[in-house]
């Protein structure tokens, strides 16, 4: 063999090596499924990159349509911004009817998109769910009673389920999205999600500051699925996806274990998106049926002292003259609830540079807003 390449291949080999031994062996499975399914980063159309558990629908329900349907015209303005975060689809729901629906790039009603973060908000309704369920007590039972290991942390035997939801956990983790070495990363491709977070303990006593992590949402997922017995999506289908009248089955994205990626990867339409806006929208109520108590989707959107743009894990905008609350994804996922104008927004798109505002809401909420308040 050719010297040169000899010391080629030495190179790499220890590098690789270095890579193994350092905790970072994931990446070689990221640039495998990426090289395999699809694009290199994540992507609201990645839900065949990795295992999932269903969410079954049962009897599917259309939204009946306003007699006004899709006879708004975008402004330019929205449009251009539209183009530029790379949206997929826009839905409006006004007065329990839908208003407004528009895809983009090959999407249509039956594409199934990743929520990413949104996952989290609706992994809040969940808590609420098992609240009235009697898996839990109240979101200010103590994490340790089903995780046991936390009884032993100097911090961590005082952290709660409402921690978490608030991000008030304060772990030992450091929030990053732009290289393959972050936590997140490793989060995201990681085979063992219950081994990864476990192992992370907290920097101080919970409850004090706002640190948005998105550990705390998968320590939150294996608290959850802990208490119930259930698996996580399982347990959205029973509780939600079926008494909504979910128009499709949706997927919750697993490590290899099994366990769902609490974070985020709720893959679903944006239609069935905006069924869960217009169920907290609602304060809880489906037809005539309480899915979750009024009192605590109250506390559910309710900011806090913390954080005044932050509840549980759903985003808030007292600031604007329309009050507003959505779930937010990475890359521009928004379920936006409007109590004034009796409105849901749902938009999905692939945009990792969204402009924000000191509060670090995205100000493409309040765009969206804008251009539909007056649409009748």
């Amino acid at each position: 063999m050719n010297k040169k390449w000899a010391i080629l291949i030495a190179a790499i080999s220890a590098v690789i090596t270095l890579i193994f031994a350092s905790g970072y062996g994931y990446i070689f499975k990221a640039i495998g499924i990426n090289l395999k399914n699809g694009p290199m980063s994540p992507s609201t159309d990645d839900g065949n990159k990795f295992p999932s558990h269903p969410i079954v629908n049962q009897h599917p329900q259309s939204f009946k349509k306003k007699n006004s349907y899709n006879t708004h015209i975008l402004s330019e303005k929205l449009l251009q911004d539209l183009k530029k975060t790379r949206a997929s689809s826009l839905i409006v729901i006004k007065d329990n009817k839908l208003l407004y629906e528009q895809y983009w790039k090959n999407h249509r009603a039956s594409s199934v998109l990743n929520s990413f973060s949104m996952a989290k908000g609706i992994l809040s309704i969940l808590i609420g769910c098992a609240i009235q369920d009697g898996y839990l007590n109240s979101e200010d039972q103590l994490v340790s009673s089903v995780i046991e290991q936390y009884k032993n942390s100097r911090y961590g035997k005082y952290l709660t389920f409402r921690h978490l939801m608030t991000m008030q956990a304060v772990l030992d983790w450091k929030e990053e999205y732009h290289h393959p070495f972050a936590p997140n990363s490793k989060q995201y491709f990681v085979g063992d999600l219950a081994e990864q977070t476990l192992n992370i303990d907290l920097k101080q006593m919970p409850g004090k500051e706002y640190e948005y992590q998105s550990v705390s949402a998968q320590l939150l997922g294996l608290a959850l699925k802990k208490a119930t017995g259930k698996e996580l999506a399982s347990y959205l289908s029973e509780k939600i996806w079926k008494p909504l009248g979910m128009e499709f089955a949706a997927k919750w994205s697993t490590d290899e274990r099994g366990m769902e990626k609490a974070f985020c990867c709720i893959h679903a339409t944006a239609l069935d998106f905006a069924k869960i806006g217009q169920l907290i929208l609602h304060d809880g109520r489906w037809n005539d049926r309480q899915i979750i108590s009024k009192e605590y989707c109250q506390k559910m959107l309710a900011p806090t002292e913390q954080n005044n743009a932050f509840g549980y894990a759903v985003w808030a905008d007292d600031d604007y003259p329309l009050r507003h609350r959505f779930f937010y994804g990475f890359l521009g996922q928004f379920i936006i609830m409007i109590p004034e104008q009796k409105m849901v927004i749902v938009k999905t798109g692939l945009f990792n540079r969204l402009d924000v505002d000191e509060k670090l809401r995205p100000c493409q909420v309040r765009l969206l807003i804008d251009e539909f308040k007056n649409s009748f």
